[in-house]
């Protein structure tokens, strides 16, 4: 008997077909996430905007995404799973070309947090549906390449989006996402199935809480680093989060078809599971924004070169991914999933070394092992995703899973922004508590010439230092928090290695 491959080959042409159009979208949303990091520089010199405005760009997209990945995975479960993904990607076609279409920041801002929404569709629904249509070891298989195609969008995104904005402009970078979204559009409308999970009491309350919770938290977030804790807005912002969250438990622990079930949060495995999408953000993600704003806007980079780093960077996601799937069949899966964080949080130390002289040569080599460490675990939490609950539930997992990581995502990007403009803050000098404040709010979006506008005081060089010291202080900080998610992640999983190694064989 030949040996089983790698790459799924689905046994009927229209299980081909699905699984490519669930690719094509995939391969937008991190197009999309890039796009916001690339155009932001741009931006800041044709518009006069706030620092905050310029991160909702970015957190637009993020927020409404991340907000709204449970609620998505509820209705397509409820009133089926092909009619979210043809809605979800229909809507983020209709959302790209509003965004290239926009007059304003503020439309832009808008159109971005449309994309957000149909992306939530589109993903929730798509992952429900390859649960559904793939069982036993096709099933992981099918996930590791779903988690490359991702980790593909995430290592061309950068590369691709320099080079589109050299030769097109910035809406060409946005567009390139919805060209993918359309083609899969149409492979869907072709040969997707209809399929349906559990079909419960819709819950309306729970939906509502966690977006308004999601929604105060990031936006405190971004406060934070613009106005500083002591403003009354940033404390406002936390009081609402908390309450809301309060209100979300209260109102998920009596509902009778909750949109998140709590209980499964007892189990350590599952946990486990939530906690690995957190440490690859936290170690991996958000230097695909934080570092382009840095080189781009700081530093002075070309976009080709800032893109061939990033391309370092996520490369190792084009093979490590479907490779990690096969060594968890004798290494194990949580101890695989240690092992690349630890590497990771190593990288990160390392880059923080010399991240004061960013010079290509010495960060291409750390910035390729950062990428290793993360692929490791990259290849195996979509599939574990989904093997936590009954297929009857597929939406709900996929949701709950998407939600942490895009969540997770979109919190961690405004938290390590506003820590990196508190760090750069705490350097500057020249002017005005508040007109220090809004320049380290600038210099960490990566708007050096607004931040010199607000300090004359200190010329272009000085500002690039202090952003430097500010960047490594902020790596080692990420270094050490990875470094304790892989050590929290072998504590809970290590008494299911068994079964989490069964889950991706």
């Amino acid at each position: 008997m030949a040996p089983d491959s790698t790459f799924p080959v689905p046994a009927q042409t229209p299980q081909r077909w699905t699984l490519l159009a669930v690719c094509l979208a995939a391969l937008a949303l991190p197009l999309s996430f890039t796009a916001g990091a690339v155009a932001v520089p741009v931006l800041a010199r044709s518009a006069v905007a706030s620092p905050t405005a310029l991160a909702w760009v970015t957190n637009a997209f993020m927020l409404t995404f991340g907000s709204l990945l449970l609620a998505a995975g509820g209705l397509a479960d409820r009133h089926g799973r092909r009619r979210m993904f043809l809605l979800g990607t229909a809507g983020f076609t209709v959302a790209t070309a509003a965004v290239c279409l926009a007059p304003t920041l503020l439309w832009l801002d808008l159109a971005r947090g449309l994309q957000g929404v149909a992306a939530a569709a589109a993903l929730a629904s798509g992952t429900a549906a390859l649960a559904q249509g793939w069982q036993g070891p096709r099933r992981a298989r099918v996930f590791a390449l779903l988690g490359t195609t991702f980790g593909a969008g995430l290592a061309l995104g950068p590369l691709l989006a320099g080079l589109l904005l050299q030769a097109l402009g910035w809406r060409s970078v946005f567009a390139a996402g919805g060209v993918l979204t359309l083609a899969a559009f149409a492979l869907a409308a072709r040969a997707l199935p209809e399929s349906r999970g559990e079909r419960g009491r819709l819950d309306i309350a729970g939906m509502l809480g966690f977006s308004l919770m999601l929604a105060a938290l990031t936006l405190a977030l971004l406060w934070l680093g613009e106005y500083g804790l002591h403003a009354g807005r940033v404390q406002l912002a936390l009081l609402a989060t908390l309450l809301l969250g309060g209100a979300f438990v209260c109102t998920e622990r009596l509902h009778p078809s909750p949109l998140l079930d709590l209980s499964l949060f007892w189990q350590p495995a599952f946990l486990g599971v939530q906690l690995l999408p957190v440490a690859t953000c936290l170690g991996y993600v958000v230097l695909l924004v934080v570092l382009p704003l840095q080189l781009l806007g700081v530093h002075g980079q070309s976009t080709t070169l800032v893109g061939l780093q990033m391309l370092a960077l996520s490369a190792p996601m084009l093979m490590l991914p479907m490779l990690a799937a096969r060594w968890a069949e004798r290494v194990g899966s949580a101890r695989l999933c240690t092992l690349g964080l630890l590497v990771c949080a190593s990288g990160l130390y390392l880059l923080s070394r010399h991240a004061t002289h960013p010079s290509p040569s010495q960060w291409v080599p750390l910035l390729m092992w950062v990428g290793a460490g993360t692929a490791l675990p990259w290849g195996l939490m979509d599939g574990l995703s989904v093997s936590v609950v009954p297929v009857q539930r597929a939406g709900m997992a996929a949701g709950i899973f998407g939600t942490v990581r895009v969540a997770g995502e979109g919190i961690a990007l405004a938290a390590v922004t506003a820590l990196l403009a508190m760090l750069v803050d705490q350097q500057l000098h020249g002017a005005s508590p508040a007109s220090l404040a809004r320049a380290g709010a600038y210099l960490a979006s990566g708007s050096r010439d607004q931040a010199a506008a607000l300090l004359p005081a200190m010329s272009a060089e000085q500002l690039q230092q202090v952003s430097a010291k500010a960047l490594a202080t902020l790596l080692r900080v990420l270094a050490l928090l990875t470094a304790v998610c892989a050590v929290l992640l072998h504590l809970l999983l290590r008494k299911r290695k068994g079964t989490l190694a069964e889950h991706t064989a």
